[in-house]
């Protein structure tokens, strides 16, 4: 489906996901035609890795369990993840060990085996029960063999005759195509006459049919699972309503699947209570194939060395018309090599500036790389996914991509560094390019942790050729340099209202994790700076209020007024808000000193009283 919709046009993009046309739109409303453009362009215009389900070697653990080490065989998943790569780093709740019984190839199955069981699990099946497959591709195929070796009778459903044969020969008691003029009798015939306990949709269809077929066939108080991609436009009459049927939706591999304390951070739910997580399901479906319950050989139709992989997507989208059901990609194996240590390039910043930038978000793409280019020539860009350098490196015309950030320290051709990761890795990377005799400019903040900033201070204090910026851009604006000069020199204090509508942001999003080390670290000290930059003083006095909300979603610190008082007098007072309404300009600064007043309302308009 990512690939079918990556080939869509612009109006069949919007059709497949009303969701981000939303999301495009209240982008509109809130920052106008020309930079919701460019967002747009940033996203068509990156590249997507494919691929969540693969089987490998390990060559480095981090786990912190320390259940992995270097030379086990192990079975990925996750879309980001386990892609289509000849390296992969997978979180360690992604990931389970194979048996010395079970092949490699096989193995690549689990993260489908894991779909197709938590949508068995949905269906909560009993021995004995009968159960319905609709949509005998591969998803179908592992579904019914997991219900079969669960005890359920399974009759399968499909278009294609040749997914009908294969349910016959390997995963179904009977199956047949919809079109059969006897498939209302022979499901009849097959339940006794009672209807299904339970039908399992594995399908994807643009029809609605899957969902009425299904409601015609169940029996009263049935269950009705949707693994697949299908409408769910539920009749009401006849079936539904008088059968009281239940409808489940079944979620990816299982519990745990997009939250990111258990994906990312590794934290497990405990046993007793969740009995079955993502990981859990990926564990039973490696056990059911190495005990030969399920049987995945007969569901490989292909195999390509990875680089035939064209051929391989060209199959699977139909520009080849060939009967495929599961196709694996080979890739060779690795060689690891060895990086010396870097020399320390000493150019200046008079010198030709050769660019190295680490981290490429849309941020990046949006506001620093084409300005960072106007300065200077782009070298080398590092991403931490290869897919994601090679599309920015091409797009912006960087001499070179990669994934290691010690190839652009140890490049004697870069001499400025940008940095532009995730909060929790600016500290040891400036470190690590100020050591190496390079210029910085970091992104805020500089770090998360106040004992980083001895070391860097430190740092810069040796390496006096090296200069180091942080991306304070505030006070940057025009409107902001304006408001500077119309205060400067006055020998009293400023008084300063800044209010940030900041907008919410859950409490999962990486800003608000050890990643991002919150919004006060993350966001908040633009607005110090500001302050700092208006009064030309330090802060010697600090006191700040938050709400105190019992709403679970609510992030008390989010919500914050903040009052600070400068060595020269003045105070400035910052309000930081989450919970205020989208439509509400961003930024709000209001200044007053010397009986004058400067308003700055999101750095594009500006009014000076007095």
């Amino acid at each position: 489906s990512t690939v079918s919709t990556g080939k869509a046009t612009l109006i069949g993009k919007a059709r497949q996901r009303p969701d981000l046309v939303k999301q495009v739109l209240d982008t509109f409303k809130k920052e106008g035609f020309a930079e919701t453009l460019k967002r747009v362009q940033i996203k068509l215009a990156t590249l997507k890795e494919l691929g969540y389900s693969s089987a490998g070697t390990v060559i480095m653990s981090m786990d912190t369990n320390s259940a992995f080490k270097p030379g086990d065989r192990v079975a990925c998943g996750g879309g980001g993840y386990a892609t289509h790569s000849g390296v992969v780093a997978v979180p360690q709740n992604l990931v389970v060990k194979i048996p010395d019984s079970l092949s490699l190839d096989c193995a690549a199955f689990t993260t489908l085996g894991a779909i197709a069981m938590q949508g068995v699990r949905q269906s909560s099946p009993k021995l004995g029960d009968f159960v319905c497959v609709i949509g005998l591709g591969l998803l179908g195929q592992i579904t019914a063999q997991i219900l079969r070796a669960n005890g359920c009778q399974v009759f399968g459903i499909d278009t294609s005759p040749k997914m009908v044969e294969m349910g016959n020969e390997i995963s179904c008691h009977s199956a047949m195509t919809r079109d059969d003029s006897r498939l209302e009798s022979e499901m009849d015939f097959f339940t006794e006459g009672n209807g299904f306990d339970s039908v399992i949709i594995t399908a994807a269809a643009k029809s609605n049919d899957p969902i009425e077929l299904s409601t015609a066939i169940l029996r009263q108080k049935g269950v009705m699972v949707v693994v697949g991609a299908v409408p769910m436009n539920i009749p009401r009459e006849p079936h539904f309503y008088q059968k009281e049927l239940e409808l489940k939706i079944s979620c990816s591999y299982g519990p745990g699947r997009y939250d990111y304390k258990y994906e990312e951070e590794g934290l497990d739910y405990p046993y007793g209570y969740v009995r079955w997580t993502e990981k859990r399901n990926m564990a039973a479906f490696i056990k059911l194939m190495a005990n030969k319950s399920i049987v995945v050989k007969p569901l490989i139709s292909h195999v390509f060395d990875v680089e035939e992989a064209e051929k391989a997507y060209d199959i699977v989208t139909g520009k080849v018309q060939e009967h495929h059901i599961g196709i694996l990609l080979k890739y060779p194996e690795t060689h690891e090599n060895v990086l010396e240590e870097p020399s320390p390039s000493r150019r200046s910043a008079e010198q030709s500036i050769g660019i190295g930038f680490i981290g490429a978000g849309s941020f990046a793409q949006k506001f620093l790389i084409p300005y960072a280019k106007t300065g200077g020539g782009l070298h080398t860009v590092v991403t931490s996914r290869g897919i994601t350098a090679k599309s920015v490196g091409e797009k912006f015309n960087f001499r070179s991509f990669t994934t290691n950030a010690q190839d652009v320290f140890s490049n004697k051709d870069i001499n400025t560094v940008f940095i532009a990761t995730r909060h929790n890795t600016h500290a040891d990377l400036t470190v690590a390019a100020l050591n190496a005799g390079k210029n910085v400019f970091v992104e805020k903040p500089l770090t998360i942790r106040e004992d980083d900033l001895a070391r860097i201070a430190e740092i810069c204090r040796k390496q006096d050729k090296c200069r180091l910026m942080v991306g304070f851009n505030r006070r940057f604006s025009p409107l902001a340099q304006k408001a500077a000069e119309v205060f400067h020199g006055l020998s009293e204090p400023l008084m300063i209202n800044y209010r940030i509508n900041a907008g919410f942001i859950p409490k999962n999003h990486w800003t608000q994790t050890d990643e991002g080390g919150g919004r006060i670290l993350g966001e908040v000290c633009h607005f110090v700076d500001y302050l700092q930059y208006l009064t030309d003083s330090e802060p010697i006095k600090v006191f700040a209020e938050c709400v105190s909300s019992t709403n679970a979603r609510t992030n008390n610190h989010d919500n914050v007024t903040i009052t600070i008082s400068f060595k020269n007098g003045s105070v400035g007072c910052i309000t930081y808000i989450a919970c205020g309404g989208t439509l509400l300009s961003k930024e709000y600064i209001e200044i007053f000193g010397g009986n004058k007043s400067f308003i700055i309302q999101d750095f594009s308009e500006g009014i000076l009283y007095g």
